[in-house]
């Protein structure tokens, strides 16, 4: 049986899960048909998603077509869950982009085809929710071609679009579809001018073509909670796809796109496997990096379907499986050490929260952040032992709900959250030396010299060293290297320091004294006599807006995004509407999306998207708080660092 793994995208509320839901009942691999409102779909089947009817999980459900096994993987809408997007894309042979009939483009539904394309992954648009008053499938599809592609071919019109009475008609032969598929097929286009009827057949073929070279995007008309357009959807994934072969020939390779734990079993890695063959008792060695991570025996391999599984033995390439046992798999290892896989980043936290949990419950709570960081790696977190201090980076207010609700579900951890703050970052102003000479007490004796430079804004940190191995042993030197990914972490404002290079200019050591655990303790000490020296800039996130309203909103529009120190391009405008970019800082800006739909009514378009940082004044920024003890507090953190401060 051939296989084909397709990720389903949409913006919240656009219909994802329910058109899931829907090709299921459809196809007859459901008895009765769920609803997401009621909690009872079969990809939302964790208990926080059931009572709060989003998706927060990629979720996987398998089906069969004549004889193709079909692995839908639902995934999450709301952008504080991108990240399950981000991985799920490295494994997918396709892509259904749901977009709404009624809303239309959507920040998210952007984000997603931007990511697509980027990873030229064959996508079907199925737009939804035709029978909702006030819809505008017309509109919508103009508007997808002039934003998305040009080449977004529409093999469906609607008719009666707007109430419960809508229909579909096929379009394949249209005029504007012949021309589109003749834009980039010269033979097509070479039969077209010499006056050649050109059949369905002829046309289909030249499309499916494009769809697997990523030149040209099929749209479908419907609306999920009546069915409509499900059987088109279905065939045109049949038809335009790639559908796979299986592949258990040669040595394994595959990613780790997925983890999730288990009660009884405990880590599950959830693998695509593009070639090869995977075994239960099988010892699986996975790579990071290009670099081997760690040797597992795997003890299960699961098929998923929703909250079911079924223990299937074996797994080959271009088959979606989880494996149980590889107890220190992580996102994004890879089986086999030269696999290379799709990688996009879709989105990046920007905001943190500081979690505290019940007395005594420091190690349980600990634990169970690392689990869920371990499940979704861009929520990372930074743990200072000294002052028992638990801080994690999110991406927004909706997932802390659910962290919490997971915190008590999963590990009866009853936390409190500090209100989300804005994560700023922290560069040098110019170049700075610092110098440490940790000699005494002894037995100690470690020379750092160290210089820290400002580099181009996005360029993140370097790291180098000019000193050879008779001024400093190399082993000494990459402890050095080593103790500087922690200790940038917090600068002189209190924020990560990036966009640096530091350089190793000196250094020494004695062949009685040093320890190698003294390079650990200096080297924090010199980097921030460095950054002292050198000063530092204050780094802001930046949002970008893409705004689409009425023309008579246009000043009130252009007065707010001044008023939130924002910047805009000339505004396009044609027909009475506006079109408007602006850049904006994160945080005078949160709220603006509401403020926007307020203005224009409801009926304007915002999409937003994380721009990047840019340098800013203090005094319209924040510092924050170290936490912990500073290494330039020099005799107290020599006490802490030696164990002897408690």
């Amino acid at each position: 049986m051939k296989r084909l793994n397709v990720g389903v995208l949409a913006h919240v509320d656009a219909g994802k899960t329910t058109t899931v839901e829907q090709i299921l009942y459809t196809f007859g691999h459901l008895r009765n048909l769920g609803s997401v409102d009621k909690g009872s779909t079969q990809t939302d089947f964790l208990a926080v998603e059931r009572e709060r009817g989003i998706t927060v999980t990629a979720s996987s459900v398998d089906f069969e077509l004549d004889d193709i096994l079909i692995s839908i993987i639902d995934t999450p809408g709301h952008m504080d869950f991108t990240g399950e997007v981000e991985r799920t894309l490295s494994v997918l042979d396709g892509a259904i982009l749901v977009v709404s009939a009624a809303e239309g483009i959507q920040s998210q539904t952007e984000r997603f085809w931007r990511a697509l394309r980027e990873l030229n992954i064959p996508t079907i648009i199925f737009l939804n929710k035709i029978d909702r008053l006030g819809c505008d499938p017309v509109q919508i599809t103009a508007l997808l071609q002039k934003e998305f592609s040009s080449a977004i071919i529409p093999l469906t019109a609607a008719q009666n679009a707007g109430s419960a009475e809508a229909t579909l008609m096929n379009n394949l032969l249209s005029e504007a579809n012949i021309l589109a598929l003749c834009e980039q097929d010269d033979d097509l286009m070479e039969a077209y001018l010499a006056g050649e009827d050109l059949t369905e057949k002829a046309l289909e073929s030249s499309l499916v073509k494009q769809v697997q070279n990523d030149l040209a995007y099929p749209l479908i008309h419907g609306a999920s909670v009546a069915g409509l357009g499900i059987v088109q959807l279905v065939e045109a994934m049949k038809t335009y796809l790639p559908i796979q072969s299986l592949k258990p020939e040669g040595e394994p390779q595959g990613i780790v796109y997925k983890i999730e734990h288990d009660k009884m079993f405990g880590k599950i890695a959830h693998i695509r496997l593009y070639q090869g063959k995977l075994t239960s008792r099988d010892e699986v060695i996975l790579y990071r990096a290009g670099e081997m991570a760690y040797k597992g025996k795997v003890s299960q391999i699961r098929k998923i379907h929703g909250a079911k599984h079924k223990d299937i033995g074996q797994f080959s390439g271009n088959e979606i499986a989880a494996v149980c046992g590889l107890t220190e798999a992580k996102v994004g290892d890879t089986v086999g050490q030269h696999f290379k896989a799709k990688q996009v980043q879709i989105s990046e936290p920007l905001f943190m929260v500081g979690v505290d949990g019940p007395s005594g419950s420091e190690r349980e709570l600990l634990k169970a952040i690392s689990e869920l960081s371990d499940e979704d790696p861009l929520m990372d977190y930074t743990y200072h032992q000294d002052v028992r201090a638990l801080v994690i980076r999110i991406m927004g207010k909706i997932q802390v709900e659910v962290l919490e609700y997971l915190l008590m579900e999963r590990y009866q951890l009853a936390v409190t959250f500090s209100e989300p703050a804005v994560i700023y970052k922290e560069t040098p102003a110019q170049v700075g030396i610092g110098l440490e000479r940790y000699t005494m007490p002894k037995p100690c004796w470690a020379v750092v010299k160290l210089k820290v430079e400002p580099l181009a804004i996005g360029s993140g940190y370097q790291f180098e060293s000019i000193i050879g191995d008779n001024v400093l042993p190399y082993r000494y030197q990459r402890h050095v290297e080593a103790s500087l990914l922690e200790a940038i972490k917090q600068g002189r404002l209190g924020w990560e320091v990036t966009d640096l290079k530091i350089t190793l200019i000196d250094g020494g050591d004695h062949h009685v004294h040093t320890h190698p655990l003294d390079f650990f303790l200096a080297t924090p000490i010199a980097l921030m006599k460095a950054l002292e020296d050198a000063g530092s800039t204050l780094l802001e996130p930046l949002v970008k807006f893409k705004m689409r309203a009425d023309e008579e909103h246009l000043g009130k529009i252009i007065s707010h995004i001044l008023s939130m120190r924002g910047e805009f391009e000339a505004p396009r405008i044609e027909n009475e509407k506006i079109e408007l970019e602006a850049v904006v800082p994160v945080a005078t800006s949160l709220d603006y999306s509401i403020q926007f739909s307020s203005l224009t009514s409801g009926r304007g378009i915002i999409t937003s998207e994380f721009y990047g940082y840019q340098q800013c004044p203090l005094e319209l920024g924040k510092t924050t708080p170290r936490i912990g003890i500073d290494p330039l507090d020099r005799d107290k953190w020599i006490l802490h660092r030696r164990g002897a401060l408690m």
